[in-house]
């Protein structure tokens, strides 16, 4: 296993000196408990990054729920698991939606992760080192909740984005999801998506409540990222398997995403430089094979 870690990182350190034109973002969206809305928010968040001009690929890492193919009414041919398998090529497994978005679904891949050989790792990297410099943002949805393999993907991440509602249950499970990572990683860039608030104000309070019992209890800063607003075009938009920044692009949510992609892109000119980025995503990778 050590040989093996140390073949990898060899091999992702040569990546480091590869020049690329592109500052490639890596994004972890994910939540402390399912039905609050994670999936749908990170396609429709994708949708408005492209729609302003960005490359975006999706990696649906949500094992065993992965359901943002569903939301845009595709079925995948080949997933994660057929890439490290090396059935196919990034290529072959990225499928394409609206705007151009890519999406690699993640069907049993994560898990295979677990048990993958050298020559696999090889494969893997090189493929999805691809990214690097291609794509603007890659955002990596996950399951709800945080295990081992989860948490090595949030520590490699430019920034995490925790997604919960203003219920009770919702607010103390981003919590614990919260406390976790810090406990871990102190430093880790953390921010707060309100989702279905019935105002802004409801949002911005829910925001503050998480905000302040980690400044108290964890010494972290959090920021809020978005608030939306519930919006009954949502559930009628996943019935219509159409994102609702395209199904209802004058809605209260799609408004709402359009409000926080054009703001981001316009702070992007002042921002610096990602010092993490798919390479740094893939150093930390390797470190679950050691």
């Amino acid at each position: 296993m050590s040989d093996q870690a140390e073949h990898l990182r060899s091999l992702v350190a040569k990546s480091r000196h590869e020049p690329h034109e592109k500052d490639t973002r890596v994004i972890i969206i994910t939540s402390g408990k399912g039905g609050v809305g994670k999936s749908n928010f990170t396609l429709n968040y994708a949708l408005g990054l492209a729609k302003h001009g960005k490359q975006v690929v999706i990696l649906d890492a949500d094992v065993g729920f992965a359901n943002i193919d569903v939301l845009m009414g595709i079925k995948p041919q080949k997933t994660l698991a057929d890439l490290i398998q090396k059935r196919a090529t990034l290529d072959e497994i990225l499928e394409t939606g609206p705007h151009d978005i890519k999406l690699i679904a993640g069907g049993s891949g994560f898990q295979e992760l677990i048990d993958i050989q050298p020559e696999q790792c090889d494969y893997l990297l090189e493929q999805l080192g691809a990214l690097q410099g291609v794509a603007d943002y890659v955002l990596i949805d996950t399951g709800a909740g945080l295990n081992a393999q989860m948490l090595q993907l949030i520590l490699a991440s430019d920034d995490v984005y925790v997604v919960l509602t203003p219920e009770p249950t919702a607010i103390t499970d981003a919590y614990a999801l919260i406390k976790m990572v810090v406990n871990r990683e102190p430093n880790t860039r953390l921010q707060l998506v309100i989702n279905r608030a019935q105002s802004m104000a409801e949002g911005k309070e829910t925001a503050e409540k998480v905000r302040l019992v980690a400044e108290r209890f964890l010494g972290v800063e959090l920021s809020t990222f978005c608030v939306l607003l519930d919006d009954p075009n949502v559930t009628k938009s996943v019935r219509r398997q159409k994102p609702f920044l395209l199904a209802y692009p004058h809605g209260l949510a799609s408004r709402c995403i359009e409000d926080v992609v054009q703001a981001q892109v316009k702070g992007e000119r002042t921002r610096k430089r990602s010092n993490k980025g798919m390479k740094q995503f893939l150093h930390r990778m390797v470190r679950l094979f050691q």
